[in-house]
């Protein structure tokens, strides 16, 4: 895509994060490359392919993967597009919802800040859970005796000690996360290629084209009647098969939330935010391909739950097996590591602001820098929301039991929707501003007229998919409905909206005004006005024989 770009280039990033009222607080030690990265490394092919493929066959089948992927990834892409015009214009951790507060005032600042944080934790979850279970798939495939062991509450430690390592390696890191980043780019392309080789060169056999762009499956348990034709297959099934695409294409935005801290952040943060889209959509793309063409028995990947473990372990040998599942584990935890660092600098930002409550700890750096304490309680939401997933669901029978993580599917709803209701406020915004925005560094020209309301449709129809029922038994009014089946994504979204509406109309908006400025001008005078003055040795604020005053020339 074609951008035009402001021709005035001089801005440091320190004048630019000063217009918009703040202090370099954070180290801004981070290249392009690194926001890249640490998208890249949340996105993650090696994480989102994995721990949700078993959705998309079960609500869909091979169409709902080769088809749906890069049907959905374009929505995406486009989505991605409208994030980085307004990173480029507003580089700040804050993200998101300092966009839709400068936009449409504090009330939308509010609600967008609340959703986009609640949705990161929801994915810290699901990605250390994933993890969690890789790992422990990993160890199976390679360990009869340690197979015989398995249980949801072995599961949940490693989920924990994951936690607990990824939050050490946040607080400790310091500069080093920008290098762990880099690392985790290169682990997902090669650990990508080598997992297709494999599968690829060592299958005896592989299914057919016609089978992985065709065939469709129905095992939701019972919607739509069980059939994967009609319009209830079509319009309510397949569409949460997309739920794979949508989860895995997602926390991009930590190109933005780590914008303070990169380099070149106008332009980096940018194309950080499409670039990893773009680059993850292919990759992922050609590997969920290369999971289909190593499909040996069908029927058996339906029965089995539809999860990439039994497709391995058809098409491989357990040593071999083992090897692709523990790529995909090590790399969930770099994944884990990202997106806690996402996380906790948007909550540093938003309690900056004094939106969380507690927000003086979690905005609080240590010595390197850090929001230390920010990190430690997105770790514990993270494990307290993921308790659910300690109950065993069962949609099979006693004879043949099918073991499906539903709450996991949950937390990965409640981060989807979080998330991407998020970026559709900023973005609705901006389109209803029109051509009064202040276009940055990289902008999309006039094409924003018509991606805009494009991204905003689209996050409103996934919005509503997500919060569906699973399964007929998560259906309050059927005769089979039992409690652990529910998808409790919209209570939870639900009960969240209801409080924030409460919270806003009897406390917030008497109080919150939206983002608070760290800097003190002089009446007349930017943030950008004060560091151009700090750089030919004067000051805005008195004190010193090169004081300012109004009507002084700046240099």
């Amino acid at each position: 895509m074609s951008v035009s770009r402001t021709t005035d280039h001089s801005s440091s990033d320190e004048e630019h994060l000063a217009s918009l009222g703040y202090k370099q607080e954070l180290n801004r030690t981070w290249s392009s490359f690194s926001n890249f990265a640490i998208s890249f490394s949340i996105i993650s092919i090696l994480a989102g392919c994995f721990t949700t493929f078993g959705q998309a066959w079960n609500n869909g089948g091979p169409i709902a993967i080769s088809i749906g992927w890069p049907l959905i990834s374009v929505f995406i892409l486009i989505i991605g597009f409208c994030m980085s015009e307004l990173v480029s214009a507003y580089p700040t951790s804050g993200g998101i919802y300092w966009w839709a507060a400068k936009l449409g005032g504090a009330k939308a600042g509010y609600y967008t800040g609340w959703l986009n944080l609640i949705g990161l934790l929801a994915i810290d979850a699901s990605v250390a859970y994933g993890a969690a279970t890789f790992f422990d798939l990993s160890f199976s495939t390679m360990s009869e005796s340690w197979a015989a062991g398995y249980s949801l509450t072995r599961v949940f430690i490693m989920f924990l000690v994951i936690l607990a390592i990824t939050a050490c390696i946040n607080i400790f890191g310091g500069h080093l996360l920008a290098l762990l980043n880099n690392i985790s780019v290169w682990w997902h392309v090669i650990g990508a290629a080598v997992v297709i080789a494999i599968l690829v060169f060592l299958p005896d056999k592989h299914m057919s084209i016609n089978d992985v762009f065709t065939m469709r499956v129905n095992n939701s348990g019972g919607l739509a009647g069980g059939e994967d034709s009609g319009i209830g297959f079509w319009f309510y099934v397949l569409p949460l098969g997309f739920l794979l695409t949508q989860y895995t294409i997602t926390g991009f935005d930590a190109s933005a939330h780590l914008s303070e801290e990169t380099q070149g952040a106008a332009d980096g943060a940018a194309k950080g935010i499409w670039r990893s889209i773009f680059y993850s959509a292919i990759g992922g793309w050609f590997l969920l391909l290369a999971f289909l063409f190593a499909v040996q028995d069908p029927e058996a990947v339906t029965a089995g739950g539809g999860g990439v473990a039994v497709i391995f372990n058809q098409a491989l040998s357990s040593g071999w097996a083992g090897t692709v599942l523990l790529i995909a584990s090590i790399a969930q935890v770099f994944c884990t590591a990202a997106c806690m660092t996402s996380t906790s600098r948007m909550l540093f930002a938003f309690s900056r602001d004094g939106a969380v409550p507690g927000s003086s700890s979690w905005a609080r750096l240590n010595a390197r820098k850090v929001p230390a304490n920010a990190v430690i309680v997105s770790s514990v939401i993270a494990a307290i929301i993921t308790l659910p997933a300690l109950v065993e669901v069962n949609l099979g029978t006693e004879e043949a039991p099918l073991i499906v993580p539903v709450a996991f599917y949950a937390v990965v709803s409640v981060g989807v929707i979080g998330l991407y209701t998020a970026f559709a406020i900023p973005i609705f915004l901006r389109w209803r501003m029109g051509d009064a925005f202040p276009q940055g560094r990289w902008n999309l020209g006039t094409k924003w007229r018509w991606m805009a309301p494009i991204a905003v449709l689209e996050i409103a129809v996934i919005s509503v998919y997500f919060i569906l029922p699973f399964t007929p038994a998560a259906n309050p009014f059927h005769d089979t409905f039992e409690w652990k089946f529910v998808n409790y994504a919209p209570i939870l979204m639900g009960g969240t909206l209801l409080l924030l509406w409460i919270g806003w109309h009897l406390s917030a908006k008497k109080w919150f005004t939206g983002p608070k400025t760290t800097i003190d001008l002089p009446e007349g005078m930017t943030g950008a006005d004060e560091i151009a003055l700090e750089h030919h040795g004067k000051s805005a604020h008195g004190g010193t024989e090169h004081d300012w005053k109004p009507g002084d020339p700046l240099a």
